[in-house]
């Protein structure tokens, strides 16, 4: 396989496995069992399901590996939700309510054995890739693999969507594209103002001006405001980049299984995403 092909297959994969990696952060459930350990802020779920891994890594260790808070957002988290829950009991807790929600939405298809195949299917590639270089991925690499299906399919998802960040921070830093500035380019790439992207709206406005205009003294940004024609090109490397990096995982599959897992995994997206709506 070229590798324009091996990019083609990963960016496809990206958007079949993008939603079950966002089940923590689009259902229901995984709120309800990390609120159940005690938490009362929706960040501090995040910051303790997704960190967990790491295990009680301080702030400077998340927010370096996660790259894309500004900086203070992780501190506010890091160590405090230690003092709630442990890590241990977060990824039970964020592992359970994704089961529950997988659950709720797929209903009866969990049950069925082509997921269980499936999600097998999806579990060979997503442990099939090195972990030199990938931290996050490495971090939940090392945990046991659980044994209910459920569970199972979205550890696999995790896993890859951990891989593919992973590598789309490799190819924001070959570009110089710091953690404020890779929200403000994904913004504008969408057509939508930076001051109005949900990950840096809440930012200060002199700050965000900052970034911004940093941008344009580099040519990134014209002076209309949004992507230059350089802009454009810079993220459209970023993606392609982002894409290479994350074809690694699939080439652990056969032929015949990845397309077979393709597949399988395109009525079960389209289902996870018009739940999300």
């Amino acid at each position: 396989m070229n590798s324009a092909a091996r990019n083609n297959v990963a960016r496809r994969m990206y958007e079949l496995v993008e939603p079950i990696g966002l089940l923590p952060y689009t259902a229901d459930e995984p709120n309800e069992t990390m609120f159940a350990l005690g938490f009362t802020d929706y960040w501090d779920t995040y910051f303790a399901g997704r960190a967990a891994p790491l295990g009680q890594a301080g702030p400077e260790v998340v927010d370096a590996l996660f790259y894309n808070f500004a900086p203070g957002e992780v501190a506010r988290h890091i160590p405090k939700v230690w003092r709630t829950t442990t890590p241990e009991a977060a990824i039970a807790a964020r592992r359970q309510g994704c089961a529950n929600a997988l659950r709720r939405i797929l209903a009866d298809r969990i049950a069925e054995p082509a997921f269980a195949r499936t999600t097998e299917l999806l579990l060979k590639a997503a442990t099939s890739a090195p972990c030199e270089g990938r931290p996050m991925y490495a971090a939940l690499r090392a945990l046991p693999l659980p044994d209910d299906v459920a569970i199972r399919f979205f550890h696999a998802g995790s896993l890859l969507r951990e891989h593919r960040g992973d590598g789309h921070i490799v190819a924001l830093m070959s570009e110089g594209i710091g953690r404020t500035e890779a929200h403000v380019l994904a913004a504008l790439d969408m057509d939508m103002p930076a001051e109005k992207f949900g990950r840096i709206h809440h930012l200060p406005a002199a700050q965000l001006a900052a970034v911004i205009d940093g941008l344009r003294d580099r040519g990134l940004i014209g002076d209309d405001g949004w992507l230059s024609e350089q802009g454009r090109a810079v993220k459209q490397r970023i993606e392609a980049l982002t894409d290479e990096l994350a074809a690694k995982p699939y080439a652990g599959l056969a032929a015949g299984e990845l397309d077979e897992l393709i597949a399988a995994l395109e009525p079960v997206a389209k289902v996870l995403i018009a739940a999300q709506d």
